[in-house]
């Protein structure tokens, strides 16, 4: 299953051009570069499992938006439709939610 990078839209504005403003160890903080609203989102597991994820290349860098997995806390998440994440790690296939929205 090929996969695209994570995309991010910003919950209040609706712009793409939003940016990973922390580490993984810390939190997943992101920023719209729009309004400089800051949220932060998460994975919920469906349930459901593929095989085969084939990352995207090329593979996202530093600031690209990231997600750590609902089922193994992996930063391997990426698109694999419109609404549909997978996580390349563990196969689960994921949903997103943005929690922590403080808008700009």
């Amino acid at each position: 299953m090929q996969t695209q990078k994570l995309v991010l839209t910003c919950p209040v504005c609706a712009s793409k051009d939003v940016y990973y403003t922390c580490t993984p160890d810390c939190c997943f903080n992101h920023v719209c570069g729009e309004c400089r609203t800051t949220f932060e989102p998460v994975t919920a597991a469906t349930g459901a499992k593929v095989s085969g994820v084939v990352p995207p290349d090329p593979l996202p860098v530093a600031g690209d938006p990231t997600v750590a997995c609902a089922k193994c806390y992996g930063i391997a998440v990426y698109r694999a439709g419109d609404e549909t994440l997978v996580c390349a790690g563990c196969g689960a296939v994921l949903v997103l939610e943005l929690t922590e929205v403080a808008p700009g």
